[in-house]
């Protein structure tokens, strides 16, 4: 088969195959120092990343200037995550070269495709959160939004996940060893961040009436900034991502050396430097927790500085901030930039505290993304008085304004203010930052129409009441460019053969495929598309695990982070009925099935790393019992990551969005399975609604309790054990994982899992929901046996994923919230 063309635009620079070439040629001997014989695969991947970079710089130093001279809003995403993946493709399509890059690599004697595997993931997020981010700024930078992107350089990332004896094993994820062609130190951007010390009040020399508050006794930590280019698909628009790493302001103690203590010499650099060591660190210990309040404080600072530094540097009128900045907040890790706004305008700017006040709620929205609320970071107020102390006085005198508003306008409802209090008095004293990032924003969005209502109807029911109109719903979507066009090349050459290419910017195009559902012809190129993704796939998870799976069967996937509300543990017990049904000979006529998951578990999340376990001992059993086969194969591709979603999501068939109805916010997994070509199963939870809404219900397999009802049952009094005795499948499957029929030589090793699910409550409604689960995988099953009506539904989920692209969440986001403009690109401005 030939290779299949990936949809490229026209650039508008000169980048023909012998430009290429020729650029190839000068930085694999003047960048990289190697001739082409002596060149290994990695001097050729950064041959090939600084010929890239070279046509990114001109562009985005034109963005800059660009921005500069016609001085719009400017839209600033702070992200404690953002999950870029590899850049070297993505950075080729959108820029419009990539076709000249594989041509000019092919007459170097060098495959396009192994170069690609030779860039490591940039290890900067975890999950969902950190893709949306990247998906956002791709669509800012696309739709030619002058917006910007702020988070931490991590050195390490969360880790590198191996499977061995069948269980999760972390490994640091030093992707920077070789270096990163893409990212650009800034020496010049260099800001100070204090921790600990304390207060100093006295009159202000100019305004006696006036407290001047100093920070004194800190410790201090440099933030230094690495600036990384996002391009834009289809434009001159190059936007900026800019990472901080920690450096120390003792590099060295050199009276310490030559003493000869040669550890204590370095002992301050490396404890300074450990902030931006590491994604999320453990936070199951006091130490752990207050590293990672370090590391939101670190990254906030900066970045409130740097933004304050290019504001000042054009303007002296702070009245005019909020018209030239808007700043979103990504979840609650940088909710306290609320407060460091406060303190850069009121301790460092002299403004005053109601004139600052008004600046910083017409400056920050903030995005909730989780519903659950141990996830909705509550810091001791112990803790935070320690490592912040002026902030904590901040934080308290916002809340004694907020409150004192409250009671104004419900006077006499105690129970409100301690409610909505930011310091919760019930639990020990904490600070809650979802009700700072609440109070302190002008706009507070969901990320499903569902998660918004449960946002005003419950997580926040008492600020929808105080702030009526702060609360909107911006649905999630993701990057055509990325999730279509790059990871999918037969399918977006298959689409582009029908309805032209213009799908990959305005994805609202996909819905002129949806005729071609009815064609025979479509249809059998469609799955042939799919076909040989299925086979691609199928190496890969041979290289990597060793198992053999049949290409020909139902590829059934379920990646994403482990997590008891994410409901692994139903997709095993499905496949533990599934095997006994196979063992027993009741599943003569059941379609052949490739069980594939993917994820990582926190590594202080001992029952998340207990299910991978089981599944990679499920599967142990499964695969190598020969009275299955084929039948049944059950994979853990271990290390999931966004290079490996780009492999595993055009093979998925199936798509496994399993929640309990009510706790996942969006999911972005469901719709970049829909968008190439997966059919989805799962509950009436994040955006599966809207998914399902789009596609139609009769294209998609949803099962289990709504959300009121859900309500309703928990209000009721559910009683696990009613559905462990009252359905033989299921007890048989929850015997087996009790009693150690997956583990024999350690009975007892699943056991918290089976007490987890009957004993201890069952809290995520796994048993509830198991017999409609069940009945929805037969439909399944069903409905794969017949390839052509199959098919058609497939074709149709792709025609309607329209919706779902990441560029009409930016437009609502630019509308709605951040009221922000594109910039024409320099080189269309006349």
């Amino acid at each position: 088969m030939a290779t299949p063309k990936k949809v490229t635009y026209k650039p508008f620079r000169r980048s023909d195959q012998h430009s290429i070439e020729h650029s190839l040629t000068n930085h694999l001997m003047y960048t990289v120092g190697k001739s082409v014989k002596a060149a290994t695969g990695h001097d050729w991947y950064d041959t090939a990343a600084h010929t890239v970079r070279d046509h990114l710089i001109e562009r985005w130093t034109n963005t800059v200037e660009n921005n500069y001279q016609q001085n719009p809003k400017r839209i600033y995403y702070l992200s404690m995550e953002f999950l870029i993946g590899r850049t070297l493709s993505n950075a080729a399509l959108n820029l419009g070269i990539e076709p000249s890059l594989h041509a000019g690599l092919l007459a170097l004697g060098q495959e396009m495709e192994n170069i690609e595997e030779m860039e490591n993931d940039a290890a900067l997020g975890n999950g969902g959160l950190g893709r949306l981010a990247a998906c956002f700024l791709d669509s800012m930078a696309t739709m030619d939004l002058p917006g910007m992107g702020y988070g931490i350089r991590y050195e390490y990332g969360m880790f590198t996940q191996r499977i061995e004896n069948n269980q999760q094993v972390e490994h640091p994820d030093n992707w920077l060893r070789y270096g990163n062609p893409w990212e650009f130190q800034r020496p010049e951007r260099l800001y100070p961040v204090k921790f600990y010390g304390s207060i100093v009040k006295f009159p202000d020399a100019h305004a006696l009436s006036h407290i001047e508050h100093r920070w004194v006794d800190s410790e201090t930590v440099m933030a230094m900034a690495y600036d990384f280019p996002v391009p834009g698909y289809n434009t001159e628009t190059v936007n900026n991502l800019r990472l901080w790493a920690a450096k120390s302001t003792r590099e060295f103690d050199l009276g310490s050396f030559n003493a000869g203590d040669y550890i204590g010499a370095v002992v301050d650099k490396d404890l300074t430097e450990n902030l931006s060591k590491v994604l999320y660190p453990d936070d199951s210990s006091l130490m752990g927790r207050e590293l990672r309040l370090k590391q939101e404080y670190f990254f906030v600072s900066a970045s409130v500085q740097d933004i304050l530094y290019r504001f000042s540097s054009a303007h002296s009128d702070w009245n005019m901030l909020p018209e030239k900045v808007a700043i979103q907040l990504n979840d609650t890790h940088p909710a306290i930039a609320v407060a460091e706004m406060m303190h850069q305008l009121v301790d460092h700017r002299f403004l005053g505290w109601d004139h600052a006040w008004q600046l910083v709620t017409g400056i920050f929205a903030y995005t909730n993304h989780t519903l659950m609320q141990e996830a909705l970071e509550a810091w001791p107020v112990e803790m935070f008085e320690r490592v912040l102390p002026r902030h904590l006085e901040i934080i308290y005198e916002i809340n004694c304004r907020f409150l004192a508003q409250v009671n104004h306008c419900f006077p006499g409802d105690t129970g409100l203010l301690r409610r909505v209090s930011i310091i919760d008095e019930e639990h020990g004293r904490r600070v809650r930052m979802a009700h700072l990032a609440v109070v302190g924003s002008h706009t507070v969005n969901g990320v499903a129409a569902i998660h918004s209502e449960l946002l005003k109807s419950e997580l926040f029911f008492d600020f929808q009441r105080i702030f009526p109109g702060k609360f909107i719903n911006v649905t999630n979507g993701i990057t055509p460019r990325r999730w279509l066009n790059q990871c999918n090349p037969r399918l977006t050459e298959l689409i582009a053969s029908r309805i032209g290419c213009d799908f990959v910017r305005d994805l609202s195009e996909l819905k002129k495929l949806a005729e071609f559902a009815e064609d025979a012809e479509f249809r059998k190129e469609f799955r042939a598309v799919k076909q040989a993704n299925k086979l691609y796939l199928a190496e890969h998870i041979e290289k990597v695990t060793g198992i053999r799976v049949d290409p020909d069967s139902l590829f059934d996937v379920q990646a994403k982070r482990i997590h008891e509300y994410k409901r692994q543990l139903l997709n095993v017990l499905h496949v533990i009925t599934l095997y006994n049904r196979i063992r027993s000979g009741q599943a003569k006529d059941i379609a052949p099935r490739t069980v594939i998951f993917g994820g990582k578990a926190a590594p202080g999340y001992r029952t998340a790393k207990l299910i991978v376990r089981l599944i990679n001992d499920v599967a142990g059993i499964v695969n190598n019992d020969p009275a299955v086969g084929n039948l049944l194969k059950v994979v853990f591709y271990p290390n999931y990551d966004v290079s490996t979603a780009e492999k595993i999501f055009p093979a998925s068939e199936l798509s496994e969005q399993i929640s309990t109805a009510g706790t996942e916010a969006s999911g972005t997994g469901n719709m970049k399975m829909a968008l190439n070509g997966a059919l989805t199963i799962g509950t009436l939870d994040g955006a599966n609604i809207e998914i399902c809404e789009e596609v139609g219900e009769e294209n998609i397999f949803i099962f289990g309790l709504t959300t009121p009802q859900v309500a309703e049952l928990r209000a009721r009094g559910y009683n696990p054990w009613d559905y462990y005795n009252g359905n033989a499948e299921l007890r048989q499957a929850l015997d087996m994982i009790g009693n150690g029929f997956f583990s024999v030589e350690e009975s007892d090793r699943y056991r918290s899992l089976f007490d987890n699910l009957t004993k201890n409550g069952d809290h995520y409604l796994l048993l509830a929901d198991y017999a409609s689960y069940m009945e929805a995988q037969d439909r399944v099953s069903a409905l794969y046996l017949d390839r052509e009506e199959w098919t058609r539904r497939a074709i149709l989920n792709v025609a309607n994923m329209g919706k779902f692209s990441s560029d009409r969440t930016i437009q609502e986001y630019a509308d709605k919230v951040w009221k922000v403009q594109p910039v024409a690109p320099a080189c269309t401005l006349k």
